[in-house]
């Protein structure tokens, strides 16, 4: 997510609160980014020159480094599915999205919105109105959904990443706020050197 959402205005907009298949129904909307929430529809303005070239150079170092059965792809729309079939829907289109490769093609040929069950790895890159969005709320929506990593990345001076992993108990903890260069083997091998992504 890149901005701070806001309630769409426009007199197309639908006058009720929509489900994950009305949503999706959709399809892409003219008026700008959008995603779902608690059945609400939201959109923020597009993102930022840093925004958008820090998660092309991120996108590239996990493309360059995931294990052959994974994937990676950017601003997948994500049904987090935190309510029952045909209720009020929640979905969020993160920045960066990683998932077993077979479970995409699987999810692809079903013809449905991808699913948080299926997420190993979400991760939003703040901007500007963004940060209580992406610390608080999507951070909680995030480990409702069952995903079981969580990364934050802050282009700020220092540029830092947060590393945050999901315990059955207390929803998301912090396993490390890193700068400069960043490695971990959790949930796959990487390294990324986080200030060439600012």
């Amino acid at each position: 997510m890149t901005a701070m959402p806001q309630h769409q205005h426009e007199s197309s907009a639908p006058t009720h609160l929509l489900t994950i298949e009305e949503y999706a129904a959709l399809g892409e909307t003219e008026s700008g980014y959008t995603e779902l929430q608690e059945g609400r529809l939201l959109m923020s303005p597009s993102a930022g020159r840093p925004h958008m070239r820090a998660s092309g150079k991120l996108f590239m170092h996990l493309e360059n480094q995931l294990p052959e059965h994974l994937e990676v792809t950017q601003e997948l729309d994500v049904d987090l599915a935190l309510t029952a079939p045909g209720e009020p829907g929640n979905s969020r289109r993160p920045d960066l999205v990683v998932y077993e490769r077979a479970t995409a093609d699987r999810v692809e040929d079903e013809g449905r919105m991808f699913p948080a069950a299926e997420v190993l790895l979400v991760v939003e890159i703040v901007s500007p109105g963004s940060r209580r969005t992406d610390h608080k709320v999507k951070r909680a929506e995030y480990a409702d959904a069952g995903i079981p990593h969580y990364w934050i990345l802050d282009l700020d001076d220092p540029v830092s990443l947060l590393v945050c992993r999901r315990t059955e108990e207390f929803g998301y903890v912090d396993d490390q706020e890193a700068t400069g260069v960043f490695r971990t083997d959790v949930p796959f091998p990487v390294t990324i050197d986080l200030d060439s992504l600012g």
